[in-house]
């Protein structure tokens, strides 16, 4: 029979009755169990990812579409193709341990930050993730009024109609229901794929593309630091820790089963950067044909690339541009939730109806409806919170990864899943690339006219 790890605060124990929340993770482990013991990998596999694939297809995002295309039309494809796939690598370093973190102490992202250091620790990180998510939801409900807008949609109606889709995910009141529903959602952003293929590339110059690191075009330098920066923060944020963490937990997954967290991570980091490359890839001909896209917001750059991609192409770059903006709507939506629920030490789970988890549920759709509002006042600076968003998320991780490597090297919560020094290597790796990035951007803000 498989051990599982029972946190001290789960309902349903100490002679308490079996809340519906139990029976339906229960339900879940039964079918795993059933899975593992008659070794059927692939139903196993397929019973277990989830969390990977929606953290790392949820990060490609409305405003990192933006920033893939704007590196696609204003470098090409040379320099920038193997630095996405480096971007993911390091997601994935990072990731893996949120996986471990939650497999074994059964606890949330937030929840294990303030058992450690304490509720001020806590706190700073809940409201330092909460502001950053709210400015992030901005930008995806954003990247959905332009993506419906190349539809002719106006934005009114793009708000309350996405606010309608994301409601309707949560009525399942069943965790593996609510995946399962964002997972088929999230997939959609493969849609790029189609439109790199359709803008005609040349495939050699492709292939060389991802092995080689071309030199940037005009050295490093302001435009080109902010752009890396950008693609940074495209790839690694801090609400992936958390709601990777936590979703880990609601779904119930047990120290049995690290490795197949591991597995849905990388095939998550995989999809991720795949969509990722495809949409540099579909907006190079901007740069073949020497179009100034600065300015392009997510409607501009599928209406540019008609031309290369026809009308067609258009629309389903378009059409990704408003998927990336739902799911990552959802995902940081529940993220925020999660994290609020954990740190005030009220109950949070998508396997919990609204009347027994009001607080997790309030703070999910309070900070959608805010946040869609915002997007339709006349006259707010949208396009300025779409360009500062990616650029905060780097800024705001080297103390989000330090929380995360002395988490994960703590005996008394990890044992024998503790990192290993390899991983407290790699993970240190990844705090000081972001972080070196950061102080780049940081030169580059005060000395304008830097060039290296």
């Amino acid at each position: 029979m498989e051990n599982t790890v029972v946190p001290p605060t789960e309902p349903g124990i100490s002679g308490k009755a079996a809340t519906r929340e139990d029976t339906a993770r229960a339900l879940d482990r039964l079918r795993v169990l059933h899975a593992r013991k008659h070794r059927r990998w692939l139903p196993l596999l397929w019973l277990l990812i989830g969390p990977g694939i929606l953290v790392m297809l949820g990060e490609n995002d409305a405003p990192s579409m933006l920033s893939y295309s704007a590196t696609g039309a204003k470098f090409g494809i040379g320099f920038f193709l193997p630095f996405v796939l480096l971007t993911f690598v390091m997601a994935f370093v990072a990731q893996e341990i949120t996986v471990r973190l939650g497999a074994v102490s059964k606890a949330g992202h937030a929840e294990l930050i303030y058992r450690r250091f304490g509720l001020g620790w806590g706190n700073f990180a809940m409201v330092d993730l909460l502001f950053t998510n709210f400015l992030t939801l901005v930008t995806e409900f954003v990247g959905i009024v332009a993506g419906a807008g190349f539809f002719g949609v106006p934005g009114f109606v793009a708000v309350a109609g996405g606010i309608l889709v994301i409601a309707g995910v949560y009525s399942f009141r069943r965790y593996w229901s609510w995946e399962r529903t964002v997972l088929a959602l999230a997939l959609c952003n493969l849609i790029f794929i189609p439109v790199a293929v359709m803008s005609h590339p040349a495939w050699g110059a492709v292939a060389r593309s991802l092995f080689t690191f071309s030199p940037l075009p005009g050295g490093l330098n302001a435009t080109t630091i902010l752009i890396l920066l950008s693609d940074i923060g495209a790839t690694i944020t801090p609400w992936m820790l958390f709601f990777q963490q936590s979703a880990v937990v609601d779904k119930g997954l047990s120290m049995h089963d690290i490795n197949q967290g591991r597995m849905d991570t990388a095939l998550g980091a995989l999809l991720a950067a795949i969509a990722a490359i495809a949409t540099i890839i579909a907006t190079a001909p901007l740069f073949v044909h020497q179009m100034d896209a600065s300015q392009f917001g997510a409607a501009q750059f599928a209406q540019a690339l008609v031309p290369y991609v026809g009308h067609l192409g258009g629309a389903m770059f378009a059409l990704g541009i408003l998927e990336a903006g739902l799911v990552a709507a959802t995902t940081i939506s529940t993220s925020s939730a999660y994290a609020y629920g954990e740190v005030r030490r009220q109950a949070g789970s998508l396997n919990r109806s609204f009347q027994e988890a009001r607080s997790f549920y309030g703070v999910l759709f309070a900070s959608l409806l805010v946040a869609g509002g915002v997007v339709v006042i006349p006259g707010f600076p949208l396009i300025y919170i779409v360009l500062v968003v990616n650029v905060l998320a780097v800024l705001t991780m080297p103390p989000a990864i330090a929380f995360l490597l002395l988490l994960v090297n703590d005996q008394e919560v990890m044992g024998e899943h503790q990192n290993t020094w390899l991983l407290n290597a790699l993970g240190i790796g990844v705090a000081a690339f972001v972080s070196l990035a950061g102080l780049l951007y940081a030169l580059s803000t005060i000395f304008p006219n830097l060039h290296f």
